[in-house]
């Protein structure tokens, strides 16, 4: 086995999704120098990638056999091409389905018409191929289903070019790099907030002391008064907590844009081996469960089969750095339904998905496994957004809008929201995010440098 690794696993963010001139965060890590030498190269810059990076896969069967790569391709192609097709909605006034899985599996069940004889085998695997896009797409997605995702307004995500890459040294290494250049002592961490009071007029002890509009209150009983407020928390917590969080509450327009977007789980499963059983250049091990079909109603049965949501695993790269790790991907109720499981549970179901795909009975199960839990954690509870049948792209805005409503209030911008749920083409991406975050603070900027009336 290998020297001790650094042992380096992103427990949230992986990759930055299209690496190229437009991505603000692809912009400051090239900057501060945090990127692999592949990563700056010009060629990888211009690949269009369309949010799925190509990377060397394979692509296991339940029946333990690596599946025909053209097979795959094809599958995959159709599905990228209905994918694709889903744009065309844009802003139509009567889509044909709610929903994007609607959509996509009445387009299959239309084109992929009963072979003839003898091929239905060929048609059996297709089916189950595209089973799999569906589960991978809502990993990318952040949801449990597909059906989930609002068909109108899906095509308003833009995709930026660029060959999706990750960062030697860990995502945490830009925000380090970007906190080292604050004054010492101006990011307080492990500083829960109980509640935002606004609309109020709070004063600090002393004569002189001058009132403020906003109160924000610690779960600690520590206390900050302030002219403004940056909201920067997941979609999640606002969904579960914005009635107690705001005091007065957040006007009806705005809460119900939090009840009606998306927010979902998606989790990694770590897996870390004495030995690989795969191939020095594939970087991505696929998983297809051969009987499943989109046409066809899934298990509900999360007890017995949570484990088939996986899409399958990444090869963590170079294993120098890493040692022998896979990283697996799964969404939404079943990804939940494995964050109550023990990690002994967890790795008896890796460890026999793998030997069912590898049709090796005696494949050593892995020596450890390490898995997020976004959906338990309090200040998530899930991972990203995504526009729901029933919200649009009107919602993001509407939830990125400022507090108090009225541009004329003497208070002005007293809340103001930030985070990828607010950014209505990049949402749940980091660069959505701290764009969403330069947006805000460009607002306060301009009310700072307003003349003062006369």
């Amino acid at each position: 086995s290998l020297p001790a690794a650094s042992g380096l696993a992103e427990m949230g963010a992986h990759w930055i999704h299209g690496p190229s001139p437009g991505n603000p965060v692809f912009c400051l890590a090239s900057r501060y120098g945090l990127l692999g030498p592949e990563a700056a190269r010009e060629e990888n810059q211009q690949v269009e990638a369309g949010g799925h990076p190509p990377m060397p896969s394979v692509t296991y069967g339940s029946s333990g056999k690596v599946l025909s790569p053209k097979a795959v391709r094809e599958a995959r192609d159709l599905f990228y091409a209905l994918l694709a097709s889903t744009r065309a909605f844009q802003g139509s006034k009567e889509p044909p389905w709610p929903s994007v899985g609607q959509y996509v599996r009445a387009e299959i069940a239309r084109t992929v018409p009963t072979m003839a004889e003898g091929q239905e085998d060929a048609r059996r695997l297709q089916l189950a191929v595209l089973a799999a896009c569906l589960k991978l797409e809502c990993c990318i997605s952040g949801t449990h289903s597909m059906d989930l995702v609002a068909l109108e307004p899906f095509g308003e995500y833009v995709s930026l070019p660029g060959l999706d890459c990750t960062f030697p040294g860990g995502y945490s290494s830009l925000a380090e790099r970007l906190l080292s250049e604050l004054p010492e002592g101006t990011v307080l961490l492990n500083k829960a907030v109980r509640t935002i009071q606004w609309q109020g007029s709070f004063r600090e002890e002393g004569d002189d002391a001058r009132v403020f509009p906003v109160r924000v209150e610690c779960e600690d009983g520590d206390v900050f008064l302030a002219d403004h407020v940056i909201v920067t928390v997941p979609l999640g917590f606002l969904k579960e907590h914005h009635q107690e969080f705001f005091q007065p509450p957040l006007p009806e327009r705005k809460a119900q844009a939090i009840r009606h977007l998306g927010f979902g789980t998606n989790n990694k499963i770590f897996l870390e081996f004495e030995q690989p059983f795969w191939e020095p250049e594939q970087q991505l091990l696929e998983v297809v469960w051969e009987d499943e079909s989109p046409l066809e109603e899934p298990s509900t049965d999360l007890e017995a089969n949570w484990f088939k949501k996986l899409i399958g695993f990444v090869v963590l790269q170079p294993p120098e750095q890493h040692g022998h790790v896979l990283c697996g991907f799964i969404a939404g109720k079943e990804s939940e339904h494995m964050e109550t499981l023990s990690d002994a549970e967890v790795l008896g179901a890796m460890t026999h998905v793998l030997r069912t795909m590898t049709g090796n009975p005696s494949l050593p199960a892995p020596r450890s496994v390490l898995r997020s839990r976004w959906h338990s954690a309090p200040y998530t509870r899930g991972s990203y957004s995504y526009v729901a049948v029933g919200s649009s792209g009107d919602d993001i805005d509407v939830l990125a809008q400022p507090l108090p409503e009225d541009p004329r209030d003497p208070r002005p911008l007293q809340l103001l929201f930030a985070g990828e749920a607010t950014h209505r083409t990049f949402y749940s991406t980091t660069h959505g995010a701290l764009l969403s975050g330069w947006r805000e603070a460009e607002r306060l900027n301009q009310l700072f440098q307003a003349p003062v009336p006369a």
